[in-house]
């Protein structure tokens, strides 16, 4: 093991986090990281192939992007939710917008709104024409909301991430669907890099789908995670986020300005029974950094 994972994992440890990295060099194929095949519950990174599959049927002609769609409101079951599940009326939105609130913003609403459209069987079955093995797509978006986080106040919340923490199975089941990986929407470090690198340097995948996914996660609006430390004047951090109890992800890809491009994949689950845990997301952000450093220039890391 070489001394910059070592002390990648060290950090995540010390922070109470488990983890599998990736960091890719998406011209040269170099890599670095670690549990990279680790199959994780992917939370809202589903929304990323949901993407995929809706933009692949617009390419082909087989959906209007220009398709108005009637949402209900959605209910407001936890804190902070954004977009249609704050909306108190039903609302007429066009596919195309509904791929910006789904993806940028991480609207389960419009993720739903989407999956009525391309259904998760159907973007199983375009990943697999795609060839992207690896990422399980068996749910849909509203199914993140029914964990027992849902049926506690929020002076309670900390027992459920008790029993997310507490009640896994040396094989990653889990009484808990969502967290289960032979149940839930599921992936690997390794195959959200290769999703990612399909985007990023296209070549079964249609090159209009491609450009847009791209815009779409250089316009996510959740930035507290990985964004602080591969964002810069001269670098651009294009991502997803994705979280569920004690469960924190972010994939993305950094450009820099001399023409490189890394991806990034960063899976979490935390041993802290806590909502807010700013600190194991700043963890999360030095440890992917570090890779990158390391893979970037091949120089010791800054505390070698």
């Amino acid at each position: 093991m070489s001394a910059v994972v070592r002390h990648a994992r060290d950090l995540l440890d010390e922070a109470g986090l488990d983890g599998a990295f990736l960091v890719r060099d998406l011209d040269t194929g170099a890599e670095i990281g670690f549990e990279t095949d680790t199959p994780y519950p992917t939370a809202s990174l589903v929304k990323v192939p949901l993407a995929v599959a809706a933009l692949e049927r617009i390419a082909r002609g087989d959906l209007d992007p220009a398709t108005p769609v009637d949402v209900r409101p959605g209910r407001i079951t936890t804190p902070g939710p954004t977009g249609l599940s704050r909306f108190r009326h039903p609302a007429r939105i066009a596919v195309d917008d509904l791929l910006y609130l789904s993806t940028s913003v991480s609207d389960s609403v419009a993720a739903d709104a989407l999956f009525d459209l391309v259904p998760p069987a159907a973007v199983a079955d375009e990943l697999r024409r795609l060839r992207i093995d690896g990422i399980t797509v068996r749910h849909r978006a509203a199914d993140l909301t029914d964990t027992p986080a849902e049926r506690l106040g929020p002076d309670q919340v900390h027992l459920a991430h008790s029993l997310a923490i507490g009640a896994a199975t040396p094989g990653q089941g889990h009484p808990v669907a969502q967290l289960d990986v032979t149940r839930a929407n599921a992936g690997s470090a390794r195959a959200f890099v290769d999703l990612l690198h399909a985007l990023w340097r296209p070549s079964a995948i249609h090159p209009d789908t491609a450009a847009r996914v791209r815009a779409l996660l250089g316009d996510n609006l959740h930035r507290q995670r990985l964004a602080p430390d591969f964002t810069s004047d001269a670098s651009r951090w294009s991502s997803k986020t994705g979280t569920l109890l004690h469960l924190r992800h972010e994939v993305g890809v950094v450009d820099h300005a001399d023409g490189q491009s890394y991806a990034v994949a960063a899976f979490t689950a935390s041993r802290v029974p806590a909502v807010a845990q700013p600190g194991s997301e700043a963890t999360m952000a030095q440890v992917a950094r570090s890779l990158h450093d390391h893979l970037r220039t091949g120089a010791p890391p800054w505390w070698g």
